[in-house]
């Protein structure tokens, strides 16, 4: 007997075999007799020169993907320079939707939140050196993928790189879809809490957070709790952690024996940026993968976080400072509308 999986045809879309035009495929068909996105065969057809990497020109969309399915993205590697973290914006969409399911600034996709490179070593999201960006979510669809990114920046980003491993596969009815959703906000400290996602209707289970904290004043940040209202939940969420840092997998504000703040990453959690440089805002990045700890919803899911630190003489004190988070989650379609993203101006770091 042959298992789905041996069954599966592995395939890649890259900037050097892109994926083709409505017209190459038209005419790859009729040449060839059959079309695969990425296959040599539209080199040969069409005599397309090695192009290694895409430049992405400014104010811009380029469409990186475009996959006939059923079948599930299992890879994704990317670089480009610093300068498109947060200036391109990725954009999935699933079997033919307008609304995009995944919609995050590069970067943020990849937790490098700040528009800085970071050593990140989690399961499903690697950044290795020098700004080599990994990411192993499984990402399935019935009919079709599509993979754009945006540059929103005043200028071309030349050297863009990336890679779209996928199978083309049976996905088992049902299944759920990969959805990631980025926010940010200014605390206050009337109501020091930034919300991480809201509005999620239906069936599905949430697998990662990814924050990118901008101090705006000195002294401890972590001690606001990490929220999430399940199924209906209003006052009192049914998961509620205990702080910032214990969330995040640290403890005791992250110190280090030396009373410094300890940067570290691993599997499920980390805290891979930990930036208190001279002339610049304190700035932080922390990611935690809910993979070996999925949070199952059946209705509806709303996640917040606290911005809290300490008063001198121990008392709670709410911060105003600036949060920005991607929510990564599964769900049966279709998902309800994502909020107005926000524009360069309001997303640019600090």
């Amino acid at each position: 007997m042959i298992s789905a999986e041996m069954r599966a045809k592995a395939r890649q879309i890259a900037a050097e075999h892109p994926a083709p035009s409505q017209e190459e495929l038209a005419a790859a068909t009729a040449v060839a007799g059959r079309m695969i996105p990425g296959d040599d065969v539209v080199d040969r057809i069409f005599g397309r020169p090695p192009a290694p990497a895409a430049a992405l020109q400014a104010g811009e969309t380029a469409t990186l993907a475009g996959i006939k399915g059923p079948g599930v993205i299992r890879h994704i590697w990317m670089t480009v320079r610093p300068e498109a973290l947060r200036s391109c914006v990725l954009r999935f969409y699933w079997d033919g939707r307008e609304a995009a399911g995944v919609e995050a600034p590069l970067g943020d996709f990849f937790a490098l939140g700040h528009g800085l490179r970071t050593r990140v070593v989690s399961l499903p999201v690697a950044v290795c050196p020098s700004g080599g960006m990994n990411s192993y979510w499984p990402m399935p669809f019935s009919k079709h993928a599509r993979i754009t990114i945006t540059n929103e920046y005043h200028e071309d980003h030349g050297g863009f790189f990336y890679q779209v491993d996928y199978a083309l596969a049976a996905v088992p009815p049902g299944a759920a879809y990969f959805h990631a959703q980025f926010r940010r906000s200014l605390t206050a400290r009337k109501r020091p809490e930034h919300v991480i996602l809201d509005g999620v209707r239906g069936r599905g289970h949430y697998v990662g957070t990814y924050v990118a904290w901008t101090q705006l004043a000195g002294g401890w940040w972590g001690e606001g709790e990490v929220k999430f209202y399940i199924d209906g939940d209003k006052q009192h969420p049914t998961y509620c952690g205990t702080g910032t840092e214990d969330y995040f997998g640290g403890a005791w504000c992250f110190h280090s024996p030396e009373g410094v703040e300890e940067p570290f990453s691993t599997p499920f959690l980390g805290l891979p940026l930990s930036d208190r440089g001279p002339g610049r805002p304190p700035r932080h990045g922390l990611y935690r993968r809910h993979i070996m700890d999925p949070i199952h919803f059946r209705k509806d899911l709303r996640v917040t976080i606290q911005a809290l630190g300490w008063w001198p003489g121990g008392k709670f004190q709410p911060l105003t400072d600036d949060i920005a988070s991607t929510a990564f989650w599964y769900q049966a379609p279709p998902a309800a509308p994502f909020p107005k993203f926000p524009t360069l101006n309001e997303r640019f770091p600090r």
